[in-house]
């Protein structure tokens, strides 16, 4: 029996409201059960230095916590004056993840930063982010296109990520706080629409796992990154 008393294969409900903040080119709030991340996209006529006279677009990411997402407030990274290893591991997976569905060269030489602000955390934030992250990248795209800057669309597939892992010894998915934190095995997995892996991580925290139950906690995050594209679609009209 799951804390939520789920199903082993059952997400938390999710919901992806578009357009919520006025000035960013895309914008959305999801909410994957108790956790909320407020994804904008913002549009910026330059690349990066490394990139730059190259034809090619970039997409990266920036991540952060609020204060009282968390059971007890946290410091701000502003205040401490230096992002922590964790923030800056998440928001790399954010921008990689989301560069595999891209063509740069269809986006042009622009850049696209997609801000991710936990509002409120349970569990799964870093999917979470990814997920609507790419709902955020899609709504600026859909902006650059109809007014022509873009004429192919640079966005080649969805990009979606899902938590899964084994607790009291089932493999079970979208794993919430109360199970992420005793979880034997936590794992991320990160995929397009068409099935492609972008990144699989998985890990064992206090027991091992065989690679029987690494392709049950593969099928079960599948299916939830299929789903979780569906509502993508839904939720952009593409």
């Amino acid at each position: 029996m799951r804390p939520s008393s789920r199903e082993l294969n059952q997400m938390r409900e999710v919901s992806i409201e578009t357009n919520v903040t006025k000035h960013a080119e895309g914008s959305c709030m999801i909410k994957m059960g108790d956790t909320h991340v407020l994804c904008t996209a913002s549009i910026e006529p330059r690349v990066p230095s490394f990139i730059k006279g190259s034809g090619l677009g970039w997409v990266t990411a920036e991540y952060g916590m609020l204060p009282r997402s968390t059971s007890t407030r946290m410091r701000r990274e502003a205040a401490a004056g230096k992002q922590g290893g964790r923030t800056v591991e998440i928001q790399r997976l954010i921008g990689r993840s989301l560069r595999a569905g891209v063509d740069r060269v269809a986006l042009g030489e622009r850049q696209i930063t997609i801000d991710c602000d936990v509002i409120q955390a349970d569990g799964g934030t870093r999917c979470a982010s990814i997920t609507g992250g790419w709902v955020a990248l899609r709504l600026a795209v859909n902006k650059l296109m109809k007014i022509g800057d873009v004429i192919s669309d640079p966005l080649v597939d969805p990009v979606a990520a899902i938590s899964c892992g084994i607790y009291a010894g089932q493999p079970v998915l979208d794993l919430d706080y109360p199970e992420d934190s005793e979880a034997g095995v936590d794992g991320n997995l990160i995929m397009t629409g068409s099935k492609q892996l972008i990144e699989v991580q998985m890990s064992a925290e206090g027991s091992t796992f065989s690679r029987d139950q690494m392709n049950k906690l593969m099928d079960l995050a599948e299916k939830g990154v299929g789903e979780l594209v569906e509502m993508q679609k839904a939720a952009t009209g593409a």
